[in-house]
């Protein structure tokens, strides 16, 4: 339970937010007329991302300084699946992706990566996340975009990953969400692993409420060193060093569509894509000389 006074800077906080979106309602509008115009049918804006691109280039390059390795895993021209641990309390992992594979690759190949529902409930963050190539998880939605040739991020562990606490970081919850080997069965697509290291930590969830969450319509409230003690200035993340890791593609050829529908295979499939993922997280972070460097 939380006493008055957390209950007090929390409410202080929401009327703040509303406060700063009332004053740049103005502005906001005519920036959302000027995206709007150029949306794809998913919502990702072209104008947006160029607009944004210099802020996400200046997290990519000097606050978080990512490196990246096995970008040639990532395919020219047709699409892809890649599979990624979930962390950090918001959705940074699946920006610093993006980012990764626009600056790396020699295709400049755009990311689309799949977010819950709850980020659309986030003030000013959901519609940005639409715009700069996040889509509503589903599988349709991952379906249609495979279809249309693009690459896909999926984050199997879900609001789980986003929730471990400081002590959790690094294990991965288990793959219920098995659904990405179904779709890479069924559309014939590679699935990449994805390892990303040093999002854990840019907010370390100390503990979490769902005592609010749910008027803000979001799965729990975080409490951070940071949050909701310095108020907005909570959410700065802490400029960790990033490594994301792209590792070899995984083809089901052998497989034939109908076993998309075998739930043990795919339950078999989706665990080792997993231990993957976990290994690779285990190995670099033993090379890992301190979270900031």
């Amino acid at each position: 339970m939380m006493d008055d006074t957390t209950k007090g800077q929390l409410n202080a906080y929401l009327m703040l937010v509303k406060a700063v979106v009332r004053q740049y309602k103005g502005k906001l509008d005519e920036l959302r007329k000027l995206t709007n115009e150029d949306c794809d049918e998913f919502g990702l804006s072209a104008s947006f991302m160029e607009w944004t691109r210099p802020f996400f280039q200046f997290l990519y390059h000097q606050y978080f300084r990512v490196d990246t390795v096995g970008i040639k895993s990532i395919p020219a021209k047709s699409p892809a699946i890649l599979v990624g641990n979930h962390s950090g309390t918001l959705p940074y992992d699946g920006t610093m992706s993006h980012m990764a594979i626009f600056n790396e690759h020699p295709k400049q190949r755009l990311l689309r990566f799949l977010v819950d529902d709850f980020v659309n409930n986030i003030p000013l963050v959901g519609g940005a996340i639409e715009k700069m190539g996040g889509i509503r998880a589903s599988f349709d939605n991952a379906t249609e975009l495979l279809r249309k040739g693009h690459l896909v991020m999926i984050f199997p562990e879900g609001t789980d990953g986003i929730g471990k606490t400081y002590d959790e970081k690094y294990q991965l919850r288990p793959f219920d969400h098995a659904g990405f080997v179904r779709l890479a069965i069924k559309m014939r697509v590679p699935v990449i692993p994805v390892s990303i290291i040093g999002a854990e930590e840019i907010h370390p969830l100390i503990w979490k409420s769902k005592t609010m969450a749910e008027k803000l319509g979001v799965p729990y409230i975080p409490f951070t060193p940071t949050f909701p003690w310095l108020g907005p200035l909570g959410f700065i993340p802490l400029p960790t060093k990033w490594k994301i890791v792209f590792g070899k593609p995984i083809r089901y050829t052998k497989f034939k569509t109908s076993d998309a529908r075998r739930n043990k295979l795919v339950s078999q499939e989706a665990d080792k894509v997993r231990a993957i993922i976990q290994n690779t997280l285990d190995r670099e972070l033993k090379k890992r000389k301190s979270i900031w460097e």
